[in-house]
């Protein structure tokens, strides 16, 4: 099932897409967000609760906001294909392969959603890319072992880290970059776990104004899903709605030669197999 949520007639809602038509379902739940939903018995019941839906508006008339509108928490991954280490490494950033995946935040005020532009700030002309694999928790939980870790899996979307490039590296620590205000796009909806097998290896491809710039699948993974949640979960107690973005493959726009990074009028495309099509256009803070 493909899951969304969305604003029409100036009310943002949430619900179904079904044969090109969006079927609200916080009126038939009573909750008021997607996150309250995947957290709530009532998300186990969803193919009931479909049939009780009414149809609002076709789907592309609705405006999509990103699929978690307000997660507590977007866990990212660093560096977890080993491709994009390497060229990482070669571009001149030297970094050791850990024991442990590293992480950092990101704040849900960064993301924009499907169709959303990818705002590139004033300060920088190092906006780059990166298409990844988003993982939406359901089932909140501390210390999850990782072979409980699918159950906590509500699905999936397609996330674009963008990335300001200098500001990541002002430091070590690389959060400074990763949350621009509408740098990351996020969307377009969220499918449901029980639609992809668990570690089934998925084709991702991110394409510039139609040329293809990554493609990889994600069973290229150095720290898989089920190793991402384990460790998260053993820092902090994950929430319903919360979002682990599991990192990108090589192709990113720094580690060329010359460096290359997006621009206003540029449109920027990441697709998942099984999960879809995620589309944003950029544009220069105003």
């Amino acid at each position: 099932m493909k899951l969304i949520s969305y604003k029409h007639l100036g009310k943002e809602s949430w619900g179904a897409v079904v044969d090109g038509q969006v079927i609200d379902l916080a009126a038939v739940t009573g909750l008021a967000t997607l996150a309250d939903f995947v957290g709530s018995d009532a998300f186990e019941q969803r193919n009931s609760l479909l049939a009780k839906g009414k149809a609002v508006a076709a789907f592309d008339q609705v405006e999509l906001l990103c699929p978690i509108t307000r997660p507590e928490k977007m866990v990212c991954a660093v560096r977890n294909y080993m491709d994009h280490h390497q060229e990482a490494l070669k571009a001149g950033l030297q970094r050791e392969l850990s024991a442990e995946p590293p992480i950092f935040l990101r704040v849900w005020r960064a993301n924009t959603p499907h169709n959303g532009p990818i705002v590139r700030p004033r300060v920088s002309e190092t906006l780059d890319w990166e298409g990844e694999l988003a993982v939406i928790i359901g089932k909140g939980g501390r210390d999850i072992p990782e072979s409980e870790a699918f159950k906590h899996v509500a699905g999936y979307s397609i996330f674009n880290d963008g990335s300001v490039r200098e500001w990541q590296f002002h430091a070590k620590q690389i959060a400074s970059g990763k949350n621009f205000e509408s740098t990351g796009g996020f969307g377009p909806w969220m499918v449901t776990a029980d639609e992809i097998e668990p570690n089934r290896p998925l084709k991702l491809e991110v394409r510039l104004n139609g040329e293809v710039v990554q493609s990889s699948d994600t069973g290229q993974m150095i720290f898989g899903i089920a190793k991402m949640i384990n460790y998260a979960s053993t820092i902090f107690t994950l929430a319903p709605g919360d979002v682990i973005a599991t990192g990108t493959p090589s192709g990113v726009g720094f580690a060329r030669k010359p460096p290359r990074y997006m621009k206003a009028g540029d449109v920027c495309e990441v697709e998942i197999e099984g999960v879809g099509l995620l589309r944003n256009p950029v544009v220069d803070q105003e």
